[in-house]
């Protein structure tokens, strides 16, 4: 009598058994722990879980069941193995898409691959492993099907000739790979970011929708890939002011605002030049493409309230309407109480005094500069910062309305601090030398901005000690 653990199939049922649960179990749990940290491996786990692994406890029992009743060409069970090895199949290609590409790094090649060279690994691997599945599984003759595959791909060629010829040409385009993902592209008056390579076209976000450019049509045709290069991007606009504005002031505030411009390439310089009547040309270079609509949106607000602080007519417009003699005479009584004038005294400041307003983003005043005036501040808010030798900004505190900018003007001493205008700021600026009359006349004023000038020192120093890792660029900035 043979006993029963003797038998061919009692063990791989034992194992089935056995084994299924606990594997499920332990892949339940992987996949849990996988969704809980948002890792993409989760999904590969989750097919393992709910396919790859049945299918094999199946396909092993069904295989034991068709040897005890000793047949070896049971079609149920070369379908099942069929079955399992086209998720084995679909498991490994997931596995290679999840090491090399979901989890590629960015910037490195993997993230830059074009999908079309995906696609074309993916389908080559589904061919391999379908022909070796078939050969074992089922004894096909794969030499035959190749060749039959091959004859087939002839007569394919040859009809559809001007439609691979498309094909072909793009994907000799793309072995060369003049440009990749997320670069900047100027193709026949097409311009935008390089968002999708496929099978048949490149697909170009304009910021106004996105265009698509078939691969043969690049091939076939110069373009211009804007994000090659070392030295930036340059970026070119036209400005218009008045016949009667001085050219050389114009020139100085042009180049002026877009060395401020934070997207500015570092160590270049803009160039403004006259083209002749009231209008002016600048150039400048910024970090790459991408940064040419923020950076024109951002200097045409800022020559805005530029201009018209320096007199100048942009646009051959030399009014202000935010300037009135009502307007002046309110910000006056507004900032009297700060300077202990009352009556005719505050009456006396109004001929002296201007009202400016600065974009939001706009230096008021640079570090290590002397200020010929002091701000007082209307509407709005300005930072305080210090400015650090690797080009960042340290914040320090915050000015409001009711305070004022540029309080070192009466001492006649370098700013520690760049002021920033946070949101539009509204200023009336009175002259140092207004300022020195009023102080004179009044003892208690020049203390009270004394006391403003030594509060400040200490908060600069306050916030450098407490970064003792960074480096001040400012002049007259020593850590205690």
């Amino acid at each position: 009598m043979v006993n029963v653990w003797q038998l061919p199939w009692f063990w791989p049922a034992i194992a089935v058994v056995i084994g299924l649960p606990i594997v499920l179990i332990i892949l339940t749990e992987l996949g849990s722990n996988l969704d809980r940290r948002g890792n993409p491996g989760a999904k590969l786990v989750r097919l393992a879980r709910n396919f790859v692994i049945p299918s094999a406890a199946v396909a092993l029992l069904l295989g034991e069941v068709t040897k005890a009743v000793g047949s070896v060409d049971f079609t149920w069970t070369k379908l099942l193995t069929t079955l399992f090895g086209f998720l084995v199949i679909l498991f490994i290609l997931n596995s290679f898409n999840l090491a090399l590409f979901t989890n590629a790094e960015e910037g490195s090649w993997r993230e830059r691959l074009p999908s079309i060279f995906i696609d074309i690994a993916r389908i080559v691997l589904i061919v391999i492993g379908l022909a070796i599945l078939f050969k074992l599984v089922w004894n096909t003759d794969v030499a035959g099907l190749f060749t039959a595959l091959g004859v087939t791909s002839i007569v394919l060629g040859l009809a559809l000739q001007g439609a691979i010829g498309s094909v072909v040409s793009g994907l000799l385009l793309l072995f060369e790979q003049p440009f990749r993902l997320g670069d900047y592209l100027d193709a026949g008056g097409t311009r935008g970011r390089v968002i999708e390579v496929n099978w048949r076209a490149v697909h170009i976000d304009t910021g106004n929708g996105v265009q698509i450019i078939p691969n043969a049509s690049l091939a076939g045709s110069s373009f211009t890939n804007l994000s090659r290069g070392d030295r930036g991007f340059t970026v070119s606009t036209k400005v218009t002011f008045t016949t009667d504005d001085p050219p050389a002031e114009v020139v100085a505030l042009l180049e002026r605002l877009a060395l401020g411009l934070p997207t500015i390439f570092p160590h270049t310089t803009p160039v403004a030049v006259p083209l002749g009547g009231a209008d002016y040309e600048l150039s400048f270079v910024v970090r790459g493409p991408g940064a040419e609509g923020e950076a024109l949106a951002i200097f045409r607000s800022r020559v805005w309230y530029a201009a018209r602080r320096a007199g100048l007519g942009l646009d051959g417009d030399t009014t202000d309407a935010f300037v009135t003699p009502e307007r002046i005479s309110a910000s006056v009584r507004e900032v009297a109480p700060l300077l202990h004038l009352a009556g005719d005294d505050a009456a006396a400041l109004e001929p002296v005094v201007r009202l400016e307003r600065y974009a939001a983003g706009e230096v008021v005043f640079d570090a290590g500069t002397v200020p010929t005036a002091i701000l007082f501040v209307l509407n709005g808010s300005a930072s305080l910062t210090i400015p650090l030798s690797d080009g960042g900004l340290l914040p320090v505190s915050r000015i409001d309305a009711g305070d004022y900018l540029g309080q070192t003007a009466l001492t006649r001493e370098v700013l520690l601090t760049t002021a920033i205008a946070v949101t539009e700021l509204a200023v009336l600026r009175v002259p140092a030398e207004t300022l020195d009359e009023l102080v004179r006349a009044r003892p208690r004023l020049a203390r009270e901005f004394g006391e403003v000038i030594e509060r400040r020192r200490r908060q600069v120093r306050t916030t450098l000690q407490d970064q003792p890792g960074l480096a001040p660029a400012a002049p007259g900035l020593a850590r205690p």
